[in-house]
């Protein structure tokens, strides 16, 4: 299994994750994603629904 995936959202990188003890660390790649930047998510996935939904404006939910 890949230690690193990089987040598309809508042909935008948002950034990437790393795994790390307990999960995969966000690494966000712009400003647009940087309140996801240092969250650590259960799997790539996850922060993928994650940086989309804050594309979409569910700024509460993503976080």
């Amino acid at each position: 299994m890949p230690d690193s995936y990089i987040i598309e959202v809508n042909s935008q990188t948002a950034g990437i994750v790393v795994r790390s003890q307990g999960g995969y660390c966000f690494f966000a790649s712009s400003d647009r994603f940087y309140r996801l930047e240092g969250q650590l998510f259960r799997n790539a996935r996850e922060a993928e629904r994650a940086a989309r939904k804050l594309v979409n404006g569910d700024v509460e939910e993503a976080a």
